[in-house]
């Protein structure tokens, strides 16, 4: 059976190395030994056969092969007195609280984090299985067990057209819909197998041009497969790499997650490396095209994009500086002398490879560039450490629920869940019902603090520093995010007022310094706060977004949920440690707020760029302003939210907000009166907090209603619909959600509306 690993290294130590001793560690791993019980396998299989029978309806898997691995056997049942209608409202939340917490505690890990799903793209495991195919690893790597569950997956997500999406809810896309068939067909699937599945998917890339109208991003991996022409391709040259710093298109300029995308990409496109041409590559340059491959005008295919895909399209600007690229520059740096260039840029590109490696442990800031590193090192020494230590880290990704394995879109999120519990586990005030819970999340917190900055000179490799920040994930990520250090801040002064019996050691003091530095140190000159590093260039370079796919790539742009957990986080250390920084913080939450105000729209929502969406954003919006000092009587932002999101709620009494916000930028509902618990928490969490209930406490009750009658009989809640985003266009799914909002909602509304 496949087992849950946590915080655990490898039987190879040498090729793994960590910061923290693999505290947050999380990954899958058969064991033919491990049998378990006739019960247990009956529930995976049960698990397995509903998800795939609903899959069309049901999007999203419920994480049921780790809540049956984890979750222990509850006695709990709700007693004849809680089903009776004499039972008061207020009993009626602390029972639902204190089932759902004793729930969610046996899901905690011993080290003190939540682990979970974090899947949802579908663009991720092609990668992988490309650039594992190419290695000639799919064999060391892939066991006929994993091959198993990843031809679930695939299957599991292939829409009924045949197509895949962009995600696991998204309409089908020539850029997933070509992968995941070229994936399935790598793992061992025939071209016509999969009861006919693999034939639909062929079908609908023929019946939608050919595998030529796959975005960038695609055209790339199957450049590198051997399946399309490096010709097809636009420009992307080392060289960049090479320009001064002071140019505002230099890479050490963009986002972290763009440049760290895009540098092996460049190093693979300056190699115009091709793998091994298999029988199986062979019969895929016939099997994805509408006629002869040899026949292709790869010139032409360079700018072809299908329109199920375009969701950024090319500017007239960008074309012609691809085209002049490839027309003139291009030839010229193939050639001697100008080839030393080259050559010199594939170097420095492959010492920054080097840098981001070693300074993640291998598991490198996400998936794609992580996998695309691993192939860069491969193709620069097939036997080196490197190489051996980037494969030990694959596992870090994968995760296996009852709808296959899939890749997750970070090594986790690990942290970021656990700051998140804990203010939801402490605004219960249901000491009783904490456990371990607290102790072993303030552990994992400590833990899991940057102690240190990166190696080397920061500038030369383009990094700020890190140096008391927190990950998205874990401390082996090596990767601060100012709103994880916000949080973060936050969560571990909470717990430092709490008794050590119930919460432990509090953070030494002068670790909650480096916090606040750091986060002093990301402020933007406009007030606001990007998501990892400052904003280093200007909105205009997002006209040479390459990708298609994706929308604001290019820059670290600012955010109203990095800015106002800024805010929280500030105004809580100040409260406790009034003499550091004082004016520094003052100003700093000064022109914060000034941002938040500026970035609200004119129906009075804010736009939410990391989840789902209007009423995310909303809810970061309106609870910034607050602490930072506003109230609903003296901030017309503040009225201006608050009224936005009471018009939002549904007759049922919940929120229901759907993925196509985010992607269409306009407030659409999930169905007709189907709320959703999480955008019902997040509603709640910030009309309480500009005091609702003082003014009319009814919306409030109706949305409570909505989150008690939704908790299972065991104490879980539902999963539903996709509620994570990022770059506008894709979907990602924050799982320990389901549990973390309801019971954060109903604490505050238990101590804040009941109790107030």
């Amino acid at each position: 059976m496949w087992r849950l690993k946590l915080s655990e290294g490898d039987d190879d130590s040498e090729c793994l190395t960590s910061f923290n001793n693999h505290v947050g560690r999380q990954f899958w791993e058969f064991d033919p030994l491990f049998v378990g019980t006739p019960e247990e396998h009956a529930l995976v299989e049960k698990a397995r056969a509903d998800f795939s029978n609903s899959r069309y309806e049901i999007k999203q898997s419920s994480d049921l092969l780790m809540r049956i691995q984890l979750a222990k056997k509850s006695d709990e049942h709700i007693s004849e007195e809680e089903e009776e209608e004499e039972v008061s409202r207020e009993e009626k939340v602390v029972n639902t609280l204190r089932k759902a917490l004793r729930f969610y505690s046996t899901l905690q890990a011993e080290d003190g984090h939540w682990p979970g799903d974090y899947g949802g793209p579908l663009f991720l495991l092609p990668g992988l299985v490309i650039a594992l195919s190419v290695m000639d690893a799919v064999k060391t790597i892939i066991t006929d067990e994993h091959k198993k569950e990843m031809c679930r997956y695939l299957y599991n997500h292939q829409n009924l057209d045949g197509g895949w999406g962009l995600h696991i809810e998204g309409r089908s896309s020539m850029f997933c819909t070509v992968l995941n068939y070229v994936s399935l067909r790598l793992l061992g699937q025939e071209m016509d197998g999969g009861d006919g599945a693999m034939h639909k998917a062929r079908t609908w890339i023929l019946d939608h041009g050919g595998a030529t109208y796959i975005p960038s991003w695609g055209k790339c991996w199957l450049s590198v497969l051997g399946v399309y022409e490096w010709d097809g391709n636009n420009p992307l040259p080392p060289e960049l790499w090479l320009l001064p710093y002071f140019l505002p298109i230099h890479p050490g300029r963009m986002w972290c997650h763009c440049r760290m995308v895009y540098l092996p990409m460049s190093y693979l496109y300056g190699k115009r490396f091709i793998g091994p041409i298999s029988g199986v590559v062979l019969s895929l340059r016939k099997e994805l095209y509408n006629q002869a491959y040899h026949q292709i005008d790869w010139n032409l295919a360079r700018n072809q994009c299908s329109k199920e895909d375009l969701y950024f399209p090319h500017p007239l600007i960008q074309d012609i500086l691809w085209k002049c690229l490839h027309k003139f520059a291009e030839p010229l740096v193939m050639k001697w002398p100008f080839s030393k260039l080259r050559n010199r840029a594939l170097s420095t590109v492959m010492k920054h490879i080097e840098y981001e490696d070693v300074n993640t442990n291998y598991l490198c800031i996400g998936p794609v560039n992580k996998v695309m590193n691993m192939l860069c090192c491969w193709i620069d020494d097939p036997n080196s450490t490197a190489v051996k230590r980037h494969l030990s880290r694959i596992k870090d990704y994968l995760w296996v629920a009852e709808d296959g394995m899939k890749m997750n879109g970070y090594n986790g999120s690990q942290l970021w869940d656990v700051v998140l519990a804990v203010q939801a586990i402490v605004g219960t005030n249901l000491p009783q019902e904490y456990d371990l819970m607290l102790k072993r999340a303030h552990q994992f917190i400590k833990m899991s603090q940057m102690s240190k900055d990166s190696s080397g000179d920061l500038s030369c490799w383009y990094r700020h520093s890190s140096k008391g920040g927190w990950p998205f994930s874990t401390a082996d990520n090596g990767w601060a995010a100012g709103d994880c250090t916000a949080e973060g801040l936050k969560a571990a002064l909470i717990l430092s007022q709490l008794p050590y019996e119930i919460a432990g050691q509090a953070l030494e003091q002068n670790k909650l310094y480096d916090a606040v530095d750091l986060i002093l140190s990301l402020q933007n000159s406009s007030g606001g706060f990007a998501s990892y590093e400052l904003t280093r260039s200007n909105a205009w370079l997002e006209m040479i977004n390459p990708s298609e796919i994706f929308g604001d790539i290019i820059i670290d742009y600012q955010y109203v949920e990095c800015t106002s957990a800024a805010i929280q986080g500030l105004k809580q250390f100040s409260k406790l440690y009034p003499g550091y920084r004082r004016k520094n913080i003052e100003a700093c939450i000064k022109k914060a707020l000034h941002f938040i105000e500026s970035m609200q729209l004119s129906d009075g929502s804010w736009y939410g760029s990391w989840a789902v969406c209007y009423t995310y954003g909303t809810w970061f919006g309106i609870t910034g302003l607050i602490t930072g000092g506003k109230t609903y009587e003296n901030s017309l932002a503040v009225r201006k939210g608050c009224e936005f999101l009471l018009s939002k709620q549904l007759p049922s009494g919940g929120w229901g907000e759907s993925y196509l916000s985010s992607q269409d930028k306009v407030y659409t509902n999930v169905g007709k009166d189907v709320s959703h618990i999480v955008n019902t928490g997040w509603a709640m969490l910030a009309l309480i907090e500009a005091g609702q209930a003082k003014r009319d406490p009814n919306p409030l009750h109706r949305a409570a209603k909505v989150l008690i009658n939704s908790q299972m009989a065991n104490g879980d809640f539902p999963q539903q619909e996709i509620v994570g985003v990022f770059n506008k266009n894709c979907m990602i799914s924050y799982s320990a959600y389901r549990n973390i909002f309801p019971i954060w909602a109903l604490g505050v509304y238990l101590n804040k509306v009941l109790k107030a």
